[in-house]
């Protein structure tokens, strides 16, 4: 049994901290929510915790994008009803299930109830509060509208979370079709052709071509199958690594952007991201060269992202919005055109949400039609295969029909 120096927070945000002795820092993590505290850094005998960092190590559970929408509507809700924050913050800590984000919420409401400002204590979680999320509750609080921006920002990251789980839903079923089928493939080429054209070889007989292809293609994978997945590992990693890079993340962004069938829908989301965020950040108040800094950072892609920062400048120097998108050529005429009768008419943040709408529906459109033609070709390349190697089968098995008579 280890000894653990401990520190934690209780549902009502106090601060307490202590030894336990503990098999493990799950063990000491039950022991502890008996107690009611919920852990936040851990030390072992052994252990030194790095500096100034909060140690959720095992224990950091993934906070989903759907339940950070959760508690957000939660507090507009208490907030509209009257609830002060630092009481709607512990309502919210003490419903919420996930380890990580009761913790998270309890040091921000111990951090507002020591006279932080709630953005500012969001702020320290950037990996659970986005920056997006922070500066419209920044905007929120200098409004007094926080309750509102709330909502808004609820209904945004619902939004963004079911466009989401829609592609990925309709996109799941052709994956899980090409991965089976390749694997029945690769069942067929290893294990049950060999066995079966063996008798062909045992006769010595001029095999047909297509039987030559076959079992040339068989004996090669089942010889060098580990040359095939080194090759295959080797040329992922070297892509990822090459992505990484400043000018190989640029040069990959262009070419999805480009890419036949493909390329048009991650514009279209992206465009989409662009128009939503813009209109929500300006919606609530963010001042528009802040909301572009900020947009440029979840299009998601390099390329954008610096059409973005020109835009950004051009902005600074008394320029419209439209006017550096439209000379980028990266944005879609509609939608620099509705942006233009956005900014003339006073109702930008309207036309950033209709153009965001009309862009997650074609992309959602586009995805469903490309996966509607995915599946017949995907039936026609397992049946063309499956068709070759009857054929390399049958072939030889005719010749020595013939053979026979």
């Amino acid at each position: 049994m280890a000894v653990y120096k401990f520190k934690g927070v209780t549902a009502s945000g106090k601060s307490v901290s202590g030894v336990r002795n503990a098999d493990n820092l799950k063990a000491l993590q039950g022991l502890l929510r008996k107690e009611g505290i919920f852990l936040s850094e851990a030390i072992g005998e052994d252990e030194k915790p790095a500096p100034g960092e909060i140690n959720l190590s095992k224990l950091s559970a993934r906070v989903s994008t759907r339940e950070l929408a959760v508690i957000t509507r939660q507090l507009a809700t208490l907030l509209k009803a009257g609830v002060t924050l630092v009481e709607s913050l512990a309502a919210v800590a003490e419903q919420t299930e996930n380890p990580t984000l009761k913790l998270v919420v309890s040091q921000v409401r111990q951090r507002v109830n020591e006279g932080s400002s709630f953005a500012d204590a969001l702020a320290q979680h950037p990996r659970v509060f986005p920056e997006l999320y922070c500066n419209m509750v920044r905007a929120g609080e200098s409004s007094g509208a926080l309750e509102v921006v709330l909502q808004r920002l609820a209904d945004f990251t619902e939004n963004q979370a079911r466009l989401r789980s829609k592609i990925i839903g309709t996109l799941t079923y052709p994956a899980i079709m090409i991965v089976v089928g390749l694997v029945i493939v690769w069942i067929l080429m290893v294990v049950v052709i060999p066995k079966i054209t063996k008798i062909f070889a045992d006769r010595k007989a001029e095999l047909p071509l297509p039987t030559k292809i076959l079992l040339g293609a068989a004996n090669f994978i089942r010889e060098w199958w580990w040359l095939l997945v080194l090759l295959l590992v080797l040329g992922l990693l070297g892509l990822w690594r090459y992505i990484r890079t400043e000018k190989g993340r640029l040069r990959w962004d262009r070419f999805r952007l480009n890419m036949p069938l493909a390329g048009p829908i991650i514009r279209m989301l992206a465009v989409s991201r662009f128009a939503k965020t813009l209109g929500t950040l300006l919606s609530s108040g963010v001042p528009l060269l802040n909301a572009m800094s900020i947009v440029r950072t979840i299009v998601n892609n390099q390329v954008l992202a610096a059409v973005l920062d020109q835009a950004r400048e051009a902005i600074r120097e008394g320029e419209s919005i439209a006017a550096p998108l439209k000379r980028s050529g990266e944005f879609p005429p509609l939608v620099i055109h509705m942006i233009a009768v956005g900014e003339r008419s006073g109702q930008l943040e309207q036309m950033l949400e209709h153009v965001a709408d009309s862009y997650a529906e074609q992309a959602e459109s586009r995805v469903s039609a490309l996966t509607t033609l995915l599946e017949p070709l995907m039936i026609l390349f397992m049946g063309g295969a499956v068709a070759f190697m009857v054929l390399s089968i049958l072939l030889p098995i005719m010749q020595l029909n013939e053979f026979a008579r």
